[in-house]
């Protein structure tokens, strides 16, 4: 399982062996069943997770009682309220899972530790921070933006394999759009 987190890091920075089990002490494994609460609106956001296996929602209901899906999280994906995580304050964001789900969880205060300690790993959470920032500017920018069926493509190359795994409701959500305009563009694709 650490291997997994192993292949992420070194995708940006290289690690000895040594320097690999340092960084892996701050990290904690945990283990979710399907529709479990991993972090619920309200609740103190301690953590952010390493998706090992599984699938992860963040997601929110408006004022009206309207779901709406801030992001997926698959494996290789990174999730939290990071507002709540990074302010260390409460979730305005649920997080729960699609799937039984595996993670290694990292406080605040270990990853400031680690960066701290180890330039290699401040760099390689700016980076992965940096990524978050743009991918959630672009998926504003698509929902400002484009169309349905240009949120439709842009989350099937986003996500290869999502529809296979996540229920069309909520790739409806996700995405904006009513459920029968969602299989009008399914029906449509080749």
């Amino acid at each position: 399982m650490s291997e997994k987190l192993r292949q992420h890091i070194e995708e940006i920075i290289k690690l000895t062996d040594e320097e690999f089990e340092y960084v892996l002490s701050h990290f904690t494994y945990r283990r979710f069943l399907k529709n479990q609460y991993v972090i619920q609106n309200g609740d103190y956001a301690k953590y952010d997770y390493f998706v090992l296996n599984g699938l992860l929602k963040s997601w929110q209901i408006d004022e009206k009682g309207k779901s709406h899906i801030v992001l997926f999280a698959t494996e290789n994906w990174w999730i939290s309220d990071p507002q709540a995580y990074h302010n260390q304050s409460n979730a305005i964001l649920n997080v729960d899972c699609l799937e039984d789900s595996e993670t290694l969880s990292i406080s605040l205060e270990n990853r400031e530790k680690l960066c701290a300690e180890m330039r290699k790993m401040e760099y390689f959470f700016r980076k992965k921070t940096t990524a978050g920032y743009v991918a959630s500017q672009k998926r504003i920018l698509s929902l400002i933006s484009y169309n349905a069926k240009q949120r439709y493509e842009y989350l099937i190359q986003q996500y290869p394999g999502l529809l296979q795994r996540v229920p069309k409701s909520l790739i409806a959500s996700y995405l904006g759009i009513s459920r029968e305009t969602l299989s009008r563009l399914t029906s449509q694709r080749p």
